[in-house]
């Protein structure tokens, strides 16, 4: 399937990933290819645990990079809240990676913290500048225009926007596209993107997109 997306921001390479467990292999074609995108002479992951809160995330994401790659190190990136998105070493952490991963959780926690931040300006100069970006889960969701409210009920949340008017929908499931659907309501939503877990979507500077993974990903415009 032929896909191309209108990129609101510069990236080389912003990778979308529907969910998987690294621990069991279930991103690891995704992983590899991440890793082959980054640039030869930046061989540091920043990793932001925002949408979980959870600095053992990096630790065991770390653990499995390694094993992948020897050569690359992992630099938690310890932004939880908004102050933390201001913090000058954080951003340098970021600024000097060849790739910066935003690990899954609750969308509502990273976008709270990081929309509209100084470390989200960090993550698109970095974005400008070569690194690879990549996102899984709950914070692949937030890219879009919008994204759905993880904490209840059927409302939106403003997102990251590098994605203009599109809503993305993580762990998507055919045959339960409620949620997509509604997002896909919003006015300011011309396309929906629906990526399963363990599949991801590779977008490129000219807003190409390719699908790495086991699953499809379902795309949906408005006419």
């Amino acid at each position: 399937m032929k896909l191309s997306v209108a990129l609101a921001t510069p990236v080389s390479t912003l990778v979308l990933i529907g969910g998987g467990e690294f621990s069991f292999g279930e991103t690891r074609e995704i992983d590899e290819l991440l890793l082959a995108r980054m640039p030869r002479d930046r061989r540091t992951i920043a990793f932001l645990p925002t949408a979980s809160g959870s600095a053992e995330y990096a630790v065991h994401f770390g653990a499995y990079v390694r094993n992948l790659d020897p050569t690359v190190e992992v630099v938690n990136v310890p932004i939880y809240r908004g102050r933390d998105a201001r913090r000058q070493k954080s951003l340098n952490a970021i600024l000097a990676a060849g790739l910066v991963y935003l690990g899954g959780g609750v969308s509502n926690n990273l976008l709270a913290t990081l929309r509209e931040s100084p470390a989200d300006v960090a993550m698109r100069d970095a974005a400008a500048n070569g690194a690879v970006i990549a996102a899984i889960g709950a914070a692949a969701s937030c890219f879009g225009t919008f994204a759905r409210d993880m904490r209840g009920g059927t409302g939106a949340l403003p997102a990251l926007g590098w994605l203009a008017r599109t809503a993305v929908e993580t762990g998507f499931d055919a045959a339960n596209d409620a949620p997509l659907r509604r997002l896909m309501s919003l006015s300011d939503v011309d396309l929906g993107l629906g990526i399963p877990a363990k599949t991801a979507l590779v977008i490129d500077a000219e807003g190409n997109a390719t699908i790495v993974g086991d699953g499809q990903i379902a795309a949906f415009r408005k006419r």
